[in-house]
């Protein structure tokens, strides 16, 4: 049977208080939509026994108000399991933040009863599909943040009350999405006041049919005017020709790419560095003077934590963003003679399937006093602009590790250049005959290991990236230029490109 609607749902679960403690599943609730129209179908939810109710901590009723009382006369979930698989299996799904947290713990659940799990049709997670098109001018992007943005009252952290203000702040959204493609050079000046001004017209539009308007911003160009002179769509609402409506792999990687060339557009000093040598595959680039100097880059001597600042500053879609700045001026840094603790990492994966590629340096004192005093004033901020994310520091510190001292992770970000990609950070090597840069045609993590060893000198041009996603924040250290003064003989970049 072919199932063409869409089901709205969400878990709640009990908040895991002890290390290796799973999440238990105390309430299943979901909505069935008419895809055209985002009318409710059908609906259930229910409460679900967890096997063991101590599971069940005064954290876990602060958060959704469950208590052990209300679940102890609840069906287990191998009861209900039968119409949880019926509301999910072959239907597209939907919710908010359910690719990283509601699908897993649905298979968890099935898992553990030794069923086989409900299979989605397609999949739309609101969260990562309303960062990408909507931005981040309502917040951190929360439900609870999206509901107080548009008036939609409180969110109220239980089920089925949850997935039907979700479709209502997906309907919103829409509305406000295709006003603006319409008319984006009117609408845009203040994105803020014009979602005031349209909340009526949205409500309006939301009772009849807006199911295409959903269509539209996850799949189609949206429409524009016409007049003698059409508008440009600006680049934050133009969405690509051709795309799965259900593929949100790139989402994420798209978002950090927009934003690091956005902020290197606004907060930085906009030199336009020549790439000439990159375009040369298979030779070394010797380059012209030293490459450890980076105009606008301080090091720790030139820096006053006095001077240091966090402020709110433009970003895409009319939202803002955090800027770390020194006498007003956007921050970069420039780390000197800093030793490689831990080599190249690729551990974790973007969602591209790309290597997050990075380095743990350990760096000197003056320069952890900078980055310590960062994190005060862009973690201040954060948590006064309505941020509730948990913060993650920049420097770390192993407490009882006598031969290792504070820490930080570099981050070598990649670009999409044509049909592949290649690094971003401009990569040096100091040899006896000069500097020589390191020209990588393809992004081979095995490559770059040769070079990266423990006990390296680095010099590192690196800017702050304050980011705040997935209820996580802190400060991302993205690497603009290293230059590796090797302690031991490294292969040449003729080598490393045969």
């Amino acid at each position: 049977m072919d199932r063409t609607e869409i089901v709205f749902f969400d878990v709640e679960t009990s908040v895991p208080f002890r290390s290796g403690q799973k999440h238990a599943l105390l309430e299943f609730g979901a909505i069935v939509v008419c895809p055209r129209r985002l009318e409710e179908l059908r609906s259930y939810s229910t409460l679900v026994r967890p096997a063991d109710l101590s599971c069940v901590s005064p954290t876990s009723v602060r958060c959704n108000g469950i208590t052990r009382d209300a679940l102890s006369t609840a069906p287990s979930f191998h009861q209900v399991a039968e119409l949880v698989y019926d509301m999910l299996n072959g239907r597209v799904w939907a919710g908010h933040n359910i690719l990283r947290f509601d699908c897993l713990r649905i298979r968890e659940a099935f898992a553990e009863i030794g069923r086989p799990a409900p299979e989605p049709k397609g999949i739309i997670d609101s969260l990562e599909l309303l960062t990408r098109r909507f931005g981040r001018r309502a917040g951190n992007m929360k439900m609870a943040t999206l509901a107080s943005y548009f008036g939609l009252g409180q969110q109220k952290h239980r089920s089925l009350d949850d997935v039907r203000m979700n479709l209502e702040v997906v309907k919103y959204c829409a509305t406000v999405l295709f006003l603006e493609s319409s008319l984006p050079e009117v609408l845009m000046v203040d994105s803020s006041n014009m979602v005031k001004q349209c909340h009526c017209v949205a409500e309006a539009a939301c009772s009849r049919d807006v199911g295409s308007t959903l269509t539209l911003m996850t799949t189609h160009k949206l429409p524009s005017t016409s007049m003698k002179q059409p508008h440009k769509v600006p680049d934050s609402l133009k969405v690509p020709d051709s795309r799965d409506p259900f593929d949100l792999s790139n989402f994420i990687d798209e978002i950090e790419t927009t934003n690091t060339s956005q902020r290197d557009a606004n907060l930085l000093d906009g030199r336009r560095q020549s790439d000439s040598s990159e375009m040369m595959p298979n030779l070394p680039a010797v380059s012209k003077g030293s490459s450890s100097s980076c105009s606008g880059f301080l090091e720790s001597h030139q820096i006053s934590l006095a001077a240091l600042n966090a402020s709110l500053v433009p970003f895409l879609g009319g939202c803002q963003r955090i800027a770390l700045l020194h006498n007003g001026v956007p921050l970069q840094i420039c780390g000197v003679n800093m030793k490689i603790h831990f080599g190249v990492s690729s551990k974790y994966l973007d969602h591209s399937g790309r290597p997050r590629v990075s380095i743990v340096v350990e760096p000197p004192k003056a320069l952890c006093e900078i980055l310590d005093r960062c994190d005060q004033l862009a973690r201040q901020l954060s948590s006064d602009s309505g941020s509730d994310s948990e913060w993650r520091t920049t420097v770390i510190r192993k407490n009882g590790f006598s031969n290792l001292g504070p820490t930080f992770r570099l981050h070598i970000p990649t670009a999409t250049k044509g049909e592949g990609s290649a690094y971003s950070t401009e990569i040096y090597q100091q040899e006896p005959t000069g500097t020589r840069k390191l020209v990588f045609t393809k992004t081979n993590v095995s490559e770059l290991e040769p070079f990266f060893l423990p006990g390296t000198l680095v010099d590192a041009c690196f800017r702050l990236d304050v980011y705040d996603y997935q209820q996580h924040a802190g400060i991302r250290l993205v690497a603009k230029k290293l230059l590796l003064h090797p302690s031991m003989p490294v292969p040449s970049a003729m080598e490393v490109n045969a």
